[in-house]
């Protein structure tokens, strides 16, 4: 079954776990390269770039819930928290995200747990010969030892490269939506919730068969020099709020139909039937969940109709 770079990418940038990248990093049993990790102190900020990313909203007679799809890993110098989408922010009682952010320790020993191998066998040594020649290669080009993720699950060898390798191109989790969102619900008070946990999100990967996670190990170590533009292309349709071409490009990624059930159809019923549970509630609510929950026809809002909701694009 193969997984292409597009799937990891995806889960990434739009569907889950970027709160994992300084974990996955702090886990590897050597230093990420210096070209990954460092900042330069005598480097000017970005020119802020304006973009509009899409927002719907759901109404009744009390309730308010704005659907924003965020982008959890983004360059410095994107203006997207402003117009309608600050004025959404503004007027809500509460944000909601896929998960709140655990404190780093548990994030640390729930990695831990789950991202090693329990048995003591070597990641490579689960790799056939050709396997293991494309994984080194990409160790390599990250300046890494091959033998550096030995320890890991193969998912997790897998989510690290690519977290590095989106790291080195620019992308940072701190310029990501939820953080931009997180500290500003902390600056005016307003209550944060959390749709899942980090067991829960961490425990996708993790239950995959272990031949599916070699694959996706493989094919991410294979396509490594193509996450720049890859994530490029992916923040340049959310940035234009073009979420046709945002579907077709999961779609198009997802080739593993348990993966793409397990990040997105399912917890998209998860999610939809929360939002008809929380509109019987007066107020108003700002929920931010990965890009790619809410494009397609598996999306959030295609689900609503069958509770009597419907999500409406707001114009900004």
């Amino acid at each position: 079954m193969r997984m292409s770079l597009k799937s990891l990418l995806a889960a990434t940038a739009t569907c889950a776990l970027a709160w994992a990248t300084p974990v996955a990093a702090q886990n590897a049993p050597t230093e990420a390269p210096a070209s990954v990790t460092a900042l330069d102190p005598v480097k000017a900020a970005p020119a802020v770039k304006d973009v509009d990313p899409a927002l719907w909203v759901i109404k009744d007679e009390d309730t308010t819930m704005y659907l924003f799809g965020s982008i959890h890993v983004l360059k410095p110098g994107l203006g997207w928290f402003d117009d309608g989408v600050k004025t959404a922010f503004d007027s809500s009682d509460q944000l909601v995200l896929e998960l709140v952010e655990p404190p780093a320790a548990e994030v640390q020993a729930l990695f831990g747990k789950l991202a090693m191998d329990q048995q003591g066998k070597t990641l490579r040594s689960k790799m056939n010969d050709a396997d293991r020649a494309v994984y080194d290669a990409a160790m390599g080009k990250l300046g890494l030892p091959a033998p550096a993720f030995d320890p890991f699950e193969p998912w997790a060898a897998g989510m690290t490269l690519s977290l590095m390798a989106i790291q080195k191109a620019g992308f940072d989790p701190n310029s990501g939506v939820e953080k931009q969102l997180t500290a500003a619900a902390k600056v005016s008070n307003k209550p944060i919730a959390g749709l899942e946990t980090a067991e829960f999100q961490l425990g996708i990967f993790d239950t995959l068969p272990e031949a599916d996670q070699i694959a996706f190990l493989v094919e991410t170590a294979k396509t490594i020099d193509d996450t720049n533009s890859m994530m490029d292309k992916m923040v340049n349709m959310w940035g234009s709020a073009d979420t046709e071409s945002l579907a077709q490009l999961l779609n198009e990624g997802m080739t593993s139909r348990t993966l793409y059930d397990a990040l997105l159809t399912k917890r998209n019923a998860n999610w939809a039937k929360w939002i008809s549970a929380q509109m019987k509630k007066p107020g108003v609510t700002f929920m931010a969940v990965g890009a790619g929950h809410l494009a397609g026809s598996t999306s959030v809002q295609a689900l609503l109709p069958a509770y009597g909701l419907t999500a409406t694009r707001v114009a900004y």
